[in-house]
């Protein structure tokens, strides 16, 4: 089957934020403290209860009062950490190419949060069992809730009134994206690209950006944590084949983990 993309033209985006909206909606996810920026109320990052945020990067060699618009939300990766690292199976690949979500067999483990090179995954605890699930966009493919099955598309993307948001082929945006990357350039953006095409094996969401990736909030190159392999095909297998070798790789994954989120912080600082 022809894999989807969404393609994200942060040039049309002017942040009425109604996609946010539209994911709440669809996914009845409740609504989070806001902070006022300014004139601008928006909550301060994506969360358990929101999938999706616009973000506003201040521009200050533009001029006062700019923003370059970002949207922050899973980048549903095709070398996909989360994939790797669960231990439970609950994150896995849609046949569209999409990295789906099932709550229902989710440990809370926390792991996917930890590996993942965006910072995605969030997490949530239940007040009366203590019980932990993670929580992320699945691109309108949550069970209960599948739009691609009913061939719609995802929420975000109907609800755009400015098309900055196009869903399709994967193929066929990257040539639309590039084209729009082209046209930049003609008028002066030196630094324009189109981020994900290749990233990670290619992102199923991909951006239109005129300026580069970190202006953006984005890391310029995302990595792909070479220790999440160990969790899958080494510590994984053997504490399967025996519980008390499991309660040991889990903890050196924990260490592990830990040691991939500080390398991930370290190397953001370094960006900024």
């Amino acid at each position: 089957m022809t894999e989807k993309a969404i393609l994200y033209d942060s040039t049309s985006c002017i942040a009425c934020r109604g996609c946010q909206v539209a994911c709440k909606q669809w996914n009845d996810n409740p609504l989070d403290k806001e902070e006022n920026w300014g004139d601008c109320p928006q909550t301060a990052d994506i969360s358990a209860s929101t999938w999706l945020k616009i973000m506003l990067n201040e521009a200050k060699s533009y001029g006062d009062d700019t923003f370059l618009f970002t949207r922050r939300a899973c980048m549903h990766c095709t070398d996909a950490a989360c994939i790797k690292v669960c231990p439970t199976g609950a994150l896995s690949r849609h046949e569209l190419g999409f990295v789906t979500y099932d709550k229902d067999i989710c440990s809370g483990c926390g792991y996917c949060m930890e590996f993942c090179p965006f910072g995605v995954p969030q997490s949530t605890r239940n007040t009366l069992t203590g019980a932990a699930k993670m929580d992320k966009c699945t691109l309108c493919t949550t069970p209960g809730a599948d739009r691609m099955s009913e061939n719609y598309e995802p929420a975000c993307v109907k609800t755009c009134p400015t098309d900055a948001l196009v869903f399709g082929d994967r193929d066929d945006l990257v040539i639309l994206g590039n084209q729009k990357v082209s046209e930049l350039k003609d008028e002066g953006y030196n630094n324009a690209s189109l981020y994900g095409e290749n990233e990670l094996g290619g992102l199923h969401v991909l951006y239109v950006l005129e300026d580069s990736p970190d202006r953006y909030g984005l890391p310029l190159t995302p990595e792909f944590p070479a220790m999440a392999d160990v969790w899958q095909d080494i510590i994984q297998p053997v504490g399967l084949a025996a519980g008390g070798l499991l309660l040991a790789g889990l903890g050196l994954n924990y260490i592990i983990a830990s040691r991939a989120k500080a390398a991930r912080e370290k190397a953001a600082k370094k960006e900024v």
